[in-house]
């Protein structure tokens, strides 16, 4: 490996370091969107960078981005949601169909590419940043387009995360209320949980029901990563001059061949973690997760480094409003449906 990719992936790690270190401080941005805001302020304010050395960005970018999300299966348990989070089933559903229904008819007024509608709906209906990563990979998206879906949902989840508790009391919502609600709007877990600890404290209490409803919706990723996986492969075909009509076998074997492999590693670790099999070993579940979340930001530190402000103030502009316009639309969903179905929702 050449020494300039070998230290683009080396720095990559640093500032990933840092980044984490930064996230712990404080519990509203988390580690992966501080990791891309640090990569993207290298870049602009440093010195030229070589093409040895965007090609160890890119690495770091693709690669941790992918041993990052297997790990992630890791931490989830299918049994502790099954019970809330197939209560919470038909809004996160509903969300994801008004989130891609209003990112694409926003973006195609904004003009903006159908990859970064896909990626910024993902991002505001599942899990943010990891969602976006995630769905990046099954639908070919650029790295540019990457950055400009993170920056379009960064500003809102930072205000969900602020301003949802303090909402939430101020329309007298249950304690089952805010948690459906904020499970099911706020893009990143960690916004989540700051949101939920915030709320918490206003009202003295202890609750983890938001973030139960939270990892409800990162399960629904791989049921995004399926359809996108489909429709990828559909396109891709067309362009290709295949208008044949596929049979349902066809489709299936497509999938199977298609399906990113490590989407395949993540429900694999999922499953082995709901069974039980990495309890006996102290401090795994802990590892597991920190290294996760680790991994995820050093790809977007490289991500980052592709970033140009000049591109992200022009290009990027149209992109955040599309972000705001789908999070909006998300929200009030969610409060409609956690105001009305009340008695649904406890």
């Amino acid at each position: 490996m050449k020494p300039q990719k070998l230290f683009a992936i080396f720095l990559c790690i640093i500032v990933a370091i840092l980044a984490t270190f930064l996230a712990g401080l404080q519990k509203i941005i988390g580690g992966p969107m501080i990791g891309l805001i640090l990569g993207m302020l290298i870049v602009n304010l440093g010195p030229s960078i070589s093409k040895d050395f965007k090609d160890g960005t890119t690495f770091a970018g693709k690669k941790f981005l992918n041993l990052g999300i297997i790990l992630t299966g890791a931490t989830l348990n299918f049994n502790a949601i099954l019970g809330l989070g197939a209560k919470a089933l038909p809004i996160l559903l509903f969300n994801i169909l008004v989130a891609f229904i209003v990112a694409f008819t926003v973006g195609k007024k904004l003009q903006v590419t159908n990859n970064t509608s896909v990626l910024v709906a993902s991002g505001t209906t599942i899990c943010g940043g990891s969602a976006i990563a995630t769905m990046s990979s099954v639908i070919k998206a650029s790295e540019i387009e990457i950055a400009y879906a993170m920056a379009a949902i960064f500003l809102f989840d930072v205000v969900a995360a602020l301003g949802y508790p303090y909402l939430a009391t101020g329309l007298g919502l249950t304690n089952n209320q805010f948690g459906f609600l904020a499970g099911a709007s706020i893009n990143d877990t960690s916004s989540v949980t700051a949101a939920e600890s915030t709320y918490s404290t206003l009202l003295g209490i202890d609750s983890n029901i938001a973030i139960t409803v939270k990892l409800a919706r990162t399960l629904l990723l791989v049921l995004l990563v399926v359809v996108g996986t489909i429709m990828t492969t559909k396109k891709q075909a067309a362009e290709n001059g295949d208008n044949s009509k596929s049979t349902g076998a066809s489709i299936v074997k497509t999938v199977i061949e298609k399906f990113p492999r490590f989407i395949i590693g993540f429900v694999l670790m999922a499953i082995l973690n709901t069974f039980g099999v990495f309890d006996g070993i102290s401090g795994l579940s802990g590892l597991f997760k920190s290294s996760s979340k680790f991994f995820i930001t050093t790809a977007l530190v490289g991500v980052g480094f592709k970033v140009k402000f000049k591109e992200l103030f022009t290009e990027g502009r149209k992109p955040i409003i599309l972000g705001g316009c789908t999070w909006l639309a998300v929200f009030l969903s969610s409060l409609l449906f956690v105001t009305i179905f009340a008695n649904y929702v406890g």
